[in-house]
């Protein structure tokens, strides 16, 4: 059980309830909803022009609405808005979503009713699982696809229950859950954030974090296999440039030539390339970008992001641009470059570990062993090169391409969602070229009749590559193979 309180909540709580963790609100966050709320009904009573609650929305901001239509005028914004494209997000990242709004709301500056962020809880804890257009948002607001759950909340839309694919009344009766009745503010609340940019953002900085390491023991197995020197990660040159991130990298590499022979033997050459000998800089900026966002995530995960923001405080609504996550969207476009050039490392050692194979005594007897999967890591090299000029091509801007909306009064958005959706493409990309690379350095360490002394991190990646790759054929096509070990890998 995640109970969500005033304090922040994590990317890992967040993740916690995407896969299933059961969610509550504590007493702090009852306390700061309905104060929040008390604030919107003072508003409502003094009559001055609030947009969203006594307003119309867009361009249609100062146009005054009789009281009578205030309640209407929640359904009609949620169904207007309620438009995407494209197939459904994942359960996984639809209650993800659910619960960067309840978190949010529970901040207190949304303005939304306990009974509104009650009906989200009891919709997770119950397995009420709207269906969420995958396409749709701009990144100013992910309004269409929050507008999507938050019809379900009352009564309407489509969802997921129990397996089924229903219409949301269906759902909630299923589940023992009323619909919701939208009071002023509410169906602006539920839907005004950005729930579906940020939850992703909790999935692709974690998946990130896995990628890091991925990357540090595929350019350690190849420094191993082509006996390449160890002195990168000496102590002093991390402490000659403190970067937390390569300091990172350096300590974890390190870790990783723990027993390997690179450490005790003399080097054929001074220094290697420079896709061996800047690994701990380039994996480092990778890991300070990572930190970047997750910062970024976590600060967006726990903001007031409403408009009009409730401020408890000053018992004021404040007209504002909270809910625009620029400094999450530049994050991950940040982030992908990062991505990107942690890939070009990993492919340019492949035409290192290319040229040693050829160059290996033992080639040739390998070659001719029909029965070897040894070498299946050469017939990779050219997909590894074109799967680099995808990552490569991800890396442009995601956040400059949106253009004026509705009359030119919503004249920027951040792209949040796409470059979000982006680096995850990127990473996707990049772990099948570090499995490319990993498959071709195995090939050249295990070639010949006896392997070199390995540290324990290239050791221990050898012995899980042998055991995948023993699962197969020996006809295995390469793309079924690197499949396979990626799969074993992850």
């Amino acid at each position: 059980m995640i109970t969500i309180t005033d304090d922040p909540m994590s990317i890992e709580d967040l993740l916690e309830v995407a896969r299933g963790e059961a969610v509550e609100l504590g007493p702090p966050a009852l306390d700061r909803i309905a104060a929040g709320r008390a604030v919107v009904e003072a508003a409502l009573a003094g009559g001055d022009p609030v947009y969203g609650l006594n307003t119309d929305l867009g361009h249609n901001k100062d146009v005054r609405l009789p009281e009578d239509d205030l309640r209407r005028l929640q359904e009609v914004t949620l169904a207007a808005h309620a438009g995407g494209v494209g197939p459904p997000l994942t359960t996984e990242l639809v209650r993800a979503a659910m619960a960067v709004r309840v978190n949010g709301i529970a901040r207190g500056g949304s303005g939304a009713s306990v009974p509104a962020v009650r009906t989200l809880v009891e919709m997770l804890n119950r397995g009420v699982h709207p269906v969420v257009a995958s396409r749709g948002s701009v990144g100013a607001g992910d309004l269409g696809q929050m507008a999507d759950i938050a019809l379900v909340a009352i009564g309407r839309g489509r969802a997921e229950y129990d397996g089924e694919i229903v219409d949301g009344g269906t759902a909630l009766a299923r589940a023992g859950i009323e619909p919701h009745v939208l009071r002023p503010k509410d169906g602006l609340a539920l839907m005004s954030a950005n729930g579906v940019s940020i939850a992703h953002g909790g999935f692709v900085v974690e998946r990130t974090e896995r990628f890091a390491d991925l990357a540090d023991r595929a350019a350690v197995l190849s420094l191993e296999a082509i006996g390449g020197n160890p002195s990168i990660v000496h102590p002093a040159v991390s402490a000659a440039k403190p970067f937390g991130g390569q300091l990172e990298a350096s300590l974890h590499i390190a870790s990783l030539l723990e027993g390997s022979l690179l450490l005790e033997e003399e080097r054929p050459s001074v220094q290697d390339a420079l896709s061996f000998r800047v690994v701990p800089q380039v994996h480092g900026a990778l890991r300070e970008f990572l930190t970047v966002a997750r910062d970024a995530v976590e600060v967006e995960l726990n903001a007031h992001s409403d408009n009009p923001l409730v401020s408890v405080e000053d018992g004021a609504m404040i007209h504002n641009g909270n809910f625009h996550p620029v400094v999450m969207a530049l994050a991950f476009d940040a982030l992908r470059v990062a991505v990107a050039h942690t890939a070009q490392l990993s492919e340019r050692r492949m035409s290192h570990l290319w040229d040693a194979t050829f160059a290996h005594p033992a080639f040739a007897s390998a070659q001719a062993d029909q029965g070897t999967r040894s070498l299946v890591g050469l017939s990779l090299r050219y997909p590894g090169a074109a799967l680099f000029a995808e990552v490569k091509g991800l890396a442009q801007p995601a956040t400059l391409d949106i253009p004026p909306l509705d009359f030119g009064v919503e004249d920027h958005a951040t792209g949040a969602p796409l470059t979000v959706r982006a680096t995850e493409r990127a990473l996707d990309l990049a772990e099948d070229v570090a499995v490319v690379e990993m498959l071709m350095a195995r090939g050249l360490v295990v070639m010949g009749d006896s392997r070199p002394s390995l540290g324990k991190g290239a050791a221990a990646l050898v012995e899980s590559i042998d055991a995948a790759l023993a699962e197969l054929p020996p006809d295995v096509s390469a793309a079924d193979a690197h499949a396979h070990v990626r799969h074993r890998l992850r």
